[in-house]
């Protein structure tokens, strides 16, 4: 039985539009007026995570390598003329010995006594910096001889390597659950560049922890400071002494022991490789894509200046870290500058709004 063929029906349901045919005309919906705002306070412009990121990236700094020391003229003209000086100076104290004598003995005794002290004073003094140029230069060589026995594999040339780290942190009590472990240890691992490895985990990381907390603290002061004082002398004084101050402690931390000439050495490597990687030229730009962005953009603009200083000091904190660390980074994981930025940004977001208040 055939049934009589119809066209094809369309059933609208409840709640629906009407649907438009295939020469139905677009219905525009209505356009409104554009509005300004007034309160430009209410808007927020959110912070450009890939930017910043890029601009981190940029922030952070090589590992530092030590130079290698060489003749130099300029070490040269220092020895001469600090011969030509001590000489200068002793025979002026002997000619003033020589006239006390000749008025009177006891002045002569006297001077001569305090001659000798003098010159056992400089004695001292001259052997302890000798001490700690010594064991600077011997942390240089031990980070030197860690990476070629990574490198090579050579198990005599880590166990070496090894023992020297343990001699320099025999002193941390810090490391005395490492010293412990490495000597349970030593005889069952076969690769030299496990057991450098290794010496890294147990020896390194409870110093590592101390390391990036004494540059996070420093760059808190430095933040704070920078964000508070009245005078950019102040800033710029601050900055200097906590810059010194934090090569300092984290030569102390890693068993340098640096002296007074030691310390100036080894902020000379670290100011010269910021230099070189361009910390110290940094540019408007960089700053203002690294707080314009994501920080400054809530903050006002001295507490971010002075996130920008936390963060510079961060990057002298990390090329200390990476000069005066006997082993350097092989598999542990090095400190970044990201790790900082949002410690420096909740500070400054904290001191903004008491200042608010």
């Amino acid at each position: 039985m055939d049934r009589p063929s119809r066209t094809p029906g369309a059933y609208r349901l409840p709640g629906q539009t009407p649907p438009r045919g295939p020469d139905a005309t677009p219905v525009r919906e209505a356009q409104r007026p554009p509005r300004a705002i007034e309160d430009l306070s209410l808007v927020t412009i959110e912070a450009d995570e890939a930017i910043e990121a890029e601009a981190l990236e940029a922030l952070e700094p090589e590992p530092a390598l030590a130079r290698r020391r060489g003749f130099s003229f300029g070490k040269l003209f220092v020895g001469a003329l600090g011969a030509l000086l001590s000489l200068g100076i002793g025979l002026a104290v002997d000619d003033l010995v020589r006239d006390l004598f000749a008025r009177n003995e006891w002045l002569g005794w006297t001077a001569l006594g305090l001659s000798l002290l003098l010159l056992a004073g400089a004695l001292g003094v001259v052997a302890r910096e000798t001490v700690a140029l010594m064991r600077l230069s011997a942390i240089e060589a031990e980070r030197r001889d860690a990476l070629a026995a990574y490198d090579t594999n050579d198990a005599s040339a880590a166990r070496r390597v090894v023992a020297k780290l343990v001699s320099f942190l025999s002193a941390k009590p810090e490391t005395g659950l490492g010293r412990a472990r490495m000597a349970e240890l030593d005889e069952e691992v076969i690769d030299g560049a496990d057991l450098v490895a290794l010496a890294e985990r147990e020896l390194l990381t409870p110093l590592d922890l101390k390391a990036r907390a004494l540059v996070l603290a420093s760059s808190k002061r430095v933040s704070v400071v920078t964000a508070v004082s009245p005078k950019a002398l102040v800033d710029v004084v601050f900055v200097l002494f906590e810059t010194v101050r934090l090569i300092r402690r984290m030569a102390e931390l890693y068993g340098a022991r640096p002296g007074a000439l030691g310390l100036v050495r080894l902020t000379r490597d670290v100011l010269s490789h910021l230099a070189v990687t361009g910390t110290i030229s940094i540019g408007d730009s960089l700053v203002q894509q690294v707080v314009g962005h994501g920080i400054a953009s809530k903050l006002s603009a001295r507490l971010g200046e002075g996130v920008v200083n936390g963060l510079l000091t961060a990057r002298v904190g990390l090329a200390a870290m990476d000069l005066c660390r006997p082993i350097p980074f092989l598999r542990s994981r090095r400190p970044t500058i990201g790790d900082f930025l949002a410690d420096l940004s909740a500070i400054a977001r904290i001191s903004d709004a008491r200042r608010a208040r």
